[in-house]
């Protein structure tokens, strides 16, 4: 077995930062108190929610009050989405959103669907970007919310959430995305980007699995989706993850922090992963060639399964994913690349890299010495 892991699925999920940890540290132990309780204990807990939550709102350039803790980003997009539509379905049942967003918010429109509910998936192109005028001609009177991911998990390319969210200011409707892949690399100021609603979760930048962050622009009308007690001001029930909700405030705020040395060196490193799998033959670059996530190198392979690159990459003690890290056990080709036109057996040999700011040139030398002799074998096996 490899001594260690070369890391390279970031997109995935990441390392908790050790400064996360410390910050959460007191309210695993010490700090254990109930939020909703009246006496020191809780009031501490409650004041270490609320310090939190402004930290958040700070980094968003919202009010504190717009900022609601959730479980993870999938539950951000269902009550966004579901939420949304069940208030606002006297006025409207049509919704809008691409074909290459996360499961979270696919499933979930699929799911409205079967309440009446109906769907258009605006098409994107060979790069997987949506054309803003497509999602103005795709907006009728009954139109209720439209959703759009701000950078795809899979090919990591960035979308014009902010021309998107001017054209549906203008229409008066209700504007969701998906930040999930973006935070910790993207501007995240609401304001600027023309949103009303918008997904987080901490996991994907350094922070604690299990917490997610939903902003919702006040005004805007939310059926909750967990019932019981009144946490989260009525929008989400459930006793609060207070270390996990301290340790998602603090990653938030490093990872922005951190952001001006930590792109470069990352960016330098992406830039000669591509280089490097360009040069296999029968490689392709998918995604945007510039507007994409600066930590991400996807790639299709000509004439071998993603699968089989995985384990023998995996066997050498380097971590990588074919795609979205929520579909990796599935055989079927990634909807994302289908959506972008990719033929299905190209599709079939798609590999992604995404790298984080524990990477070093050493191992980006290691991948690239061992990935075309991986490539070539598969092929020679067919």
């Amino acid at each position: 077995m490899p001594e260690r892991t070369i890391y390279l699925d970031h997109a995935a999920t990441t390392p908790l930062d050790g400064r996360v940890l410390d910050a959460m540290l007191p309210y695993f132990t010490t700090e254990y108190g109930n939020a909703s309780s009246i006496y020191t204990l809780g009031r501490h807990a409650m004041q270490a929610i609320d310090s939190a939550r402004e930290q958040v709102a700070d980094i968003l350039g919202c009010r504190p009050t717009e900022v609601t803790f959730t479980g993870c980003g999938s539950e951000s997009d269902n009550l966004a989405i579901k939420g949304m539509a069940f208030a606002l379905q006297k006025k409207g049942n049509h919704l809008i959103t691409s074909p290459i967003e996360h499961h979270a918010v696919l499933h979930t429109c699929q799911y409205l669907e079967r309440f009446g509910f109906k769907a258009t998936y605006v098409p994107v192109d060979m790069y997987g970007r949506v054309d803003p005028d497509d999602i103005g001609r795709a907006i009728t009177d009954q139109t209720i919310l439209v959703s759009i991911m701000y950078a795809n998990n899979e090919v990591g390319t960035i979308e014009p959430i902010a021309e998107i969210g001017r054209i549906c200011r203008a229409r008066k409707i209700p504007f969701h995305v998906d930040a999930v892949q973006a935070c910790g690399s993207l501007p995240l100021d609401v304001l600027e980007l023309n949103v009303d609603l918008l997904s987080l979760s901490a996991h994907k930048f350094y922070g604690p699995k299990g917490v997610g962050m939903l902003y919702a622009r006040q005004g805007m009308r939310i059926l909750p989706q967990l019932q019981g007690g009144s946490q989260e001001r009525g929008k989400r029930a459930g006793t609060e993850n207070v270390a996990g909700i301290v340790g998602a405030a603090a990653a938030l705020r490093l990872a922005y922090e951190d952001l001006p040395k930590v792109q470069p060196r990352i960016i330098s490193l992406r830039d000669r992963l591509i280089a490097g799998m360009r040069s296999i033959p029968g490689s392709q670059l998918t995604g945007h060639p510039t507007d994409r996530l600066f930590n991400n190198a996807s790639f299709v392979f000509q004439g071998v399964e993603g699968e089989s690159i995985l384990l023998n990459l995996d066997l050498l003690g380097i971590a990588a994913s074919t795609g979205s890290a929520c579909t990796s056990g599935s055989v079927d080709p990634s909807h994302v690349l289908l959506a972008m036109h990719v033929p299905v057996e190209q599709a079939h040999g798609s590999l992604r890299l995404t790298l984080g700011k524990g990477n070093t040139d050493e191992e980006v030398d290691t991948v690239l010495a061992v990935l075309p002799g991986i490539i070539e074998k598969l092929r020679q096996l067919r």
